[in-house]
């Protein structure tokens, strides 16, 4: 099992008192395509910079970032089974294993998506179980992504059982790479089923420290974003 397993702060106007303590909750993240090494190696510098939670990229960029990151005190995070969730169980566990081994800390996986919507619930069990324990056996933790924009509410509330019984550390809202990112109200169904068991994580479309606001006052305790320096920079100019 991870060393830590992240839950709801409690007392949430505390992580608003310092730029320092709010930045501890981004995943700093790029996983556009087309990002180019300078841009990860921008990212995961940044990361140390502002002591973001971590530095979130794809998975062949994972040695630059944990290179860049080696004695800074900041996690490498990459993503499993990205986009669309929909491989082999067996892909998902070997990729987070490997990933794991190079020395990523945060591992965020989508589910199944597919069979979550059939009603396939000891597949979807099954698949985050093998994922959780490559990562827990490699001291790493695991976010699981539940693109809750696809889900009615009882499929999100669904997910959110099934990926706590099966050990996630997080549950997470969405890729970013679907229909729309986080709302305010998905994240208080996944905080709603988490409660002091896992964290939850919003993530996708979050620009703003108005949207950051919203997103931890629903519930969330990691926010991922690609905006997190400004979004932080914003904070300060307040204080």
């Amino acid at each position: 099992m991870a060393s830590e397993r992240t839950v709801a702060p409690s007392g949430l106007e505390d992580i608003f008192a310092s730029p320092a303590l709010f930045a501890a909750v981004f995943d700093h993240t790029l996983l556009k395509p087309e990002a180019t090494r300078e841009q990860v190696i921008r990212l995961a510098e940044e990361a140390a910079e502002h002591r973001f939670a971590c530095a979130m990229v794809n998975p062949a960029w994972v040695p630059e970032v944990v290179s860049v990151l080696r004695g800074t005190g900041i996690a490498t995070g990459t993503v499993v089974g990205f986009p669309l969730g929909a491989c082999l169980t067996e892909t998902k566990a070997a990729e987070a294993a490997s990933l794991a081994a190079l020395g990523a800390h945060d591992l965020d996986m989508v589910i199944n998506i597919g069979w979550l919507r059939s009603g396939l619930d000891r597949l979807v069990a099954d698949d985050i179980a093998a994922v959780a324990r490559a990562a827990h056996d490699a001291g790493a933790i695991l976010k699981v992504i539940l693109e809750t924009c696809l889900l009615t509410d009882e499929e999100k509330r669904r997910a959110s059982r099934l990926a706590i019984d099966a050990g996630a550390d997080f549950l997470k809202t969405s890729t970013g790479f679907s229909t729309h990112g986080a709302t305010a109200a998905d994240v208080s169904v996944l905080r709603e089923v988490a409660g002091s068991h896992a964290g939850v994580k919003a993530s996708g479309g979050i620009r703003t420290l108005a949207d950051a606001r919203a997103m931890i006052a629903a519930g969330a305790n990691r926010i991922g974003a690609s905006a997190s320096v400004a979004i932080v920079q914003a904070l300060a100019s307040e204080l």
